[in-house]
């Protein structure tokens, strides 16, 4: 049964991935980080590190043969929410590849939600009791949950659980994180997603 946020359509009003680089650039361009405070202006300057690393991954990423072919034989439409914020930098590596992979068919139509906005939603998408981004979920036309992912791949995640237990602060957990980012080039994120999409090819 489609969850109510579905049956009003919010997924469906939520921004492509062009709008929501275009609002990214612009939100880095024209902030003068001179009128920020210390809070702020770092916020800022993670976020212009996040706009070059997404627009590098874009540039970089290229989809599988294998991932072409599973993605080709999507027999029914999907939309796919994501909910993400700009800052995070795990989006940064992601969302570019999520977006990558939907644009390769014409059954996958891709949404953005940012978080923040829309907490009664991420609070349906948890993960261990956190609101990690970015989260994707894919849905029929109908609003049947087909699948869930995020906010980073399995092993990028066990990176992030270990540093957390070993009570590492977040400012030397993100950096391992990053290195295993550019180190796998997408090929994690992209298995996974294959294996998601072969469960729900013809999911209606």
């Amino acid at each position: 049964m489609a969850k109510p946020f579905f049956l009003d359509r919010r997924p469906h009003r939520g921004i492509s991935y062009d709008e929501y680089m275009k609002r990214f650039q612009e939100k880095v361009e024209h902030t003068d980080p001179d009128t920020l405070d210390e809070q702020a202006r770092q916020l800022w300057e993670y976020t212009k590190l996040n706009l070059q690393r997404s627009q590098r991954v874009w540039k970089t990423y290229r989809p599988s043969p294998e991932l072409k072919d599973v993605v080709q034989q999507l027999s029914r439409p999907q939309l796919w929410m994501v909910l993400t914020e700009d800052w995070c930098g795990d989006s940064a590596q992601l969302l570019p590849i999520i977006a990558k992979i939907a644009s390769l068919s014409d059954n996958i139509t891709l949404k953005i939600l940012y978080r923040d906005e829309n907490p009664d939603i991420m609070d349906q998408y948890l993960t261990n009791g956190k609101r990690g981004v970015p989260k994707l979920v894919a849905f029929s036309q109908t609003g049947e949950e087909l699948f869930t992912w995020g906010p980073r791949p399995r092993e990028a995640q066990r990176i992030f659980n270990e540093g957390v237990a070993a009570g590492l602060p977040k400012t030397e957990i993100y950096p391992k994180l990053q290195l295993w980012y550019s180190k796998d080039r997408g090929k994690t994120t992209e298995a996974e997603l294959i294996e998601l999409l072969r469960q729900h090819a013809s999911s209606h």
